[in-house]
């Protein structure tokens, strides 16, 4: 019998279930693969298609416009194909059952139900059970700001915001939907029609987007109730499935103490279950003041005193993909993102435990606000790619890689479709392009690789890097054709990261590293990009310990010292200095 009531939910552990629970990896520690679901792949064996570097993903506009036929057990499928990459965690695209026609997984009618085009509730249980076998979470994209498109305005005319007016409820498009059938309920939704202005308050919190019917979000009654079954029904999933995340979606258009409260009651249920370390990180846009509203303890709200509440974990860092993707294409110069990763290691060290790191990308499904849609790979060179991947694997925050980037996909036009790539043939059964020899695949695994066996590279501190062609006179690059370099600091060891910012001249410049670890002759020697070592040098007064470095154009490469023999003189009484 099909669920139709929250009622009839059971949030009681399953008998017999040993719920997944007990990893001590930090969620700093993961590379997290992001797919969507009707995209990825179908549940036909196939084979991938030879080839080398860039890559276009299947499917015409006419096609991607609708549903592709992917499935919950063709991402099972092929769940070795994503930790041979290196990725650690999967997150998933909305998987409950949506509006027909619609297959992003956003426009849900029923929040009980898996989307039978996806497959079935055993599918999804039977995923996460198998990525846990392999060591890998998995997360859920949730949405708790608005519905589907369930019903309709008075005439079925299209309503727009107007002043905060409460427009009147017209009808219901299906007679038993919404579900759970709490749901049907006309009061519990804002009921003030499309947002005009994204960026006005409170249209962006009470207007609904586009076709899609926004809940109420607020502190009256109404609101508490929704909040109180989207809660209930999101911990029916976690006993159900064992999933051991979710990435909350439209984050700034609700109420900070509703996503606190939703946050804290959904991390107390999965406490019930063994799950210590339940993830919870949202999508924000907006400046990074915002985010201390929404992030950990710090979130910005009274409650009574007999509470406490944490809000989400982290949230998508939409700022550093804003500068990270032009500055490795060459499109600016770096002093925006030496000021992001500058704000980054200031907010690493003042948010507590809570929101430590957030999570980084270079490449997404939905780029808000672009004319024109495009994927990194559609400007970018192979070299380029595979850099842009590296900046995120080995500097500060939690990575995350869009499916398709590691083939090299690249989509581009004017509406979201044009970015959402099938990776299997729409018009061959035999064909997809999981195509593990792909050099831009290969070298993303060998980097994500050394990042999961190197704790400097998760736990380190992180400092952008001065450098100097002269070797006398050191400066921070924010010119075009530079280096651009980054340490990363734990303990005594340095890892030393380098990109060479033009597509066009080698360069040769002097890095510098910390002096307090790296004595004058000290070896650093390639990890990564690179072949042999290379010798650490001081300037005439000593004031600077640095390497000399020549790149190709677009080369990437990763340093590490192979001594630390200049700590024991660094911890000497008054010449001791904090690393710089």
């Amino acid at each position: 019998m099909s669920l139709t009531t929250t009622q009839h939910l059971d949030l009681s552990p399953k008998p017999g279930k040993k719920y997944w629970g007990k990893d001590a990896r930090e969620w700093r520690e993961e590379f997290i693969y992001f797919l969507m679901v009707d995209r990825f792949h179908d549940s036909k064996e196939r084979t991938a298609l030879p080839g080398a570097g860039k890559t276009r993903g299947f499917g015409t506009s006419s096609q991607l416009m609708q549903a592709c036929g992917g499935t919950l057990q063709g991402v099972r499928k092929h769940l070795r194909y994503i930790q041979e990459l290196g990725c650690t965690s999967l997150w998933l695209s909305p998987v409950f059952e949506n509006n027909v026609g619609i297959y992003h997984g956003y426009a849900i009618q029923d929040y009980l139900q898996v989307d039978a085009r996806f497959g079935t509730v055993d599918d999804l249980a039977d995923l996460v059970d198998e990525a846990h076998a392999m060591d890998m979470r998995v997360f859920l994209d949730i949405v708790l700001h608005h519905s589907g498109d369930n019903w309709s305005y008075p005439g079925d005319f299209p309503y727009y915001y107007y002043e905060g007016a409460t427009f009147p409820f017209g009808s219901w498009r299906y007679d038993k939907k919404p579900s759970p059938l709490e749901l049907r309920n006309p009061d519990l939704y804002e009921r003030k029609g499309q947002i005009r202005n994204f960026d006005c308050y409170p249209e962006t919190r009470e207007g609904d987007f586009e076709n899609l019917k926004t809940f109420k979000n607020d502190d009256s009654p109404e609101a508490l109730y929704v909040q109180d079954i989207l809660t209930k029904i999101h911990c029916y999933w976690i006993r159900e499935t064992d999933v051991d995340g979710f990435r909350l979606d439209a984050v700034k258009h609700m109420g900070e103490k509703a996503i606190s409260q939703f946050c804290s009651l959904i991390r107390e249920y999965a406490y019930t279950l063994g799950k210590h370390d339940f993830f919870l990180f949202g999508e924000l846009l907006g400046p990074e003041e915002l985010y201390n509203h929404y992030i950990g303890p710090k979130t910005s709200i009274q409650v009574e005193d007999k509470a406490i509440y944490y809000g989400l974990n982290s949230v998508l860092d939409f700022p550093l993909y804003h500068v990270l993707a032009d500055v490795i294409l060459g499109k600016s110069t770096p002093e925006k993102l030496i000021e992001r990763y500058e704000s980054l290691r200031k907010n690493a060290l003042s948010r507590g435990e809570f929101g430590e790191f957030l999570v980084t990308f270079i490449d997404n499904h939905d780029q808000v606000g672009q004319a024109i849609k495009t994927r990194f790979g559609h400007d970018a060179t192979e070299e380029q790619i595979i850099a842009g991947m590296g900046f995120l694997l080995c500097a500060l925050g939690t990575p995350c890689i869009y499916y398709g980037t590691e083939q090299g996909f690249q989509g581009a036009g004017a509406c979201d479709w044009n970015i959402r790539e099938a990776m299997f043939s729409l018009d061959n059964d035999t064909q997809n392009v999981l195509n593990q020899q792909n050099p831009i695949y290969r070298e993303i695994a060998t980097i994500a690789n050394l990042r999961k066996k190197n704790a400097v590279l998760k736990f380190g501190r992180m400092y952008m890097r001065e450098s100097s062609r002269s070797g006398k006179n050191f400066y921070l690059p924010v010119y075009a054709d530079c280096m651009l370099a980054f340490s990363r600091i734990l303990y005594d060891e340095e890892i030393l990261v380098v990109y060479n910012h033009s597509l066009t001249k080698s360069d040769e410049e002097y890095i510098v590293v910390d002096k307090h670890l790296n004595a004058e002759g000290s070896v650093f020697r390639f990890c990564y990009g690179g072949k042999g070592k290379i010798h650490v040098l001081k300037n005439e007064d000593g004031s600077h310990h640095f390497v000399k470095v020549k790149l190709n154009p677009g080369q990437f490469v990763i340093l590490t010292n192979q001594n630390s023999a200049g700590l024991s003189g660094a911890l000497r009484g008054d010449e001791f200095q904090a690393p710089a």
